[in-house]
């Protein structure tokens, strides 16, 4: 009987041994492992890759997209830039062709205002010479009229004779002119 307790504590102790595994168990958990890593790979990692790709590659155009759409921004500041180059190039160039024409238009208005203005001093002295004319010829004829009626007096004998008075009004204003003349040195 001893034998048998022996025997049988020593069965009883080699299965309970903690670190010797049960074939069984093993069996099992390796054959579980088994299925459940043939299901992993066969099912949930293509999913997980197709997921994967579509994510790079919707990133991936993504970046695509925002490359092309920086090139298209980049190219239409550039032609913004040279737009407004070109526009602030022609607003100057107008206004200086609105500057010369401006200057012309004011050169032609003084050259115009000259004109005219030499044009109304030209008939003012005209028209000045021309009454200076007229009041030389009244004023002759009053004084001729005068220095004759004057003469008259003075001689005693009245000068109705129209030749002798214009004689004697000409040697009259003559000498007028002279002394005038001669004040005026």
């Amino acid at each position: 009987m001893n034998q048998l307790i022996i025997s049988a504590a020593t069965e009883g102790a080699a299965a309970a041994n903690p670190l010797a595994p049960n074939l069984w168990e093993m069996g099992v958990v390796l054959a579980g492992f088994a299925v459940l890593f043939y299901i992993v790979v066969k099912f949930v990692v293509p999913m997980f890759e197709k997921t994967f790709a579509e994510r790079a590659e919707a990133i991936e155009g993504g970046i695509a997209k925002a490359e092309k759409a920086q090139a298209e921004a980049s190219a239409a500041l550039e032609e913004y830039r040279q737009q407004l180059t070109d526009a602030r190039a022609e607003a100057n160039r107008i206004r200086e062709e609105a500057r010369a024409e401006g200057a012309q238009i004011l050169a032609e208005l003084k050259a115009k205002a000259a004109a005219e203005s030499a044009r109304i001093t030209e008939q003012a002295h005209a028209q000045i010479e021309s009454e200076r004319q007229a009041a030389v010829v009244a004023l002759r004829a009053e004084v001729g009229t005068l220095a004759t009626t004057l003469a008259g007096r003075i001689v005693g004998e009245a000068l109705d004779d129209d030749e002798r008075a214009a004689r004697v009004v000409d040697r009259f204003l003559a000498e007028l002119e002279t002394q005038s003349a001669g004040a005026a040195k």
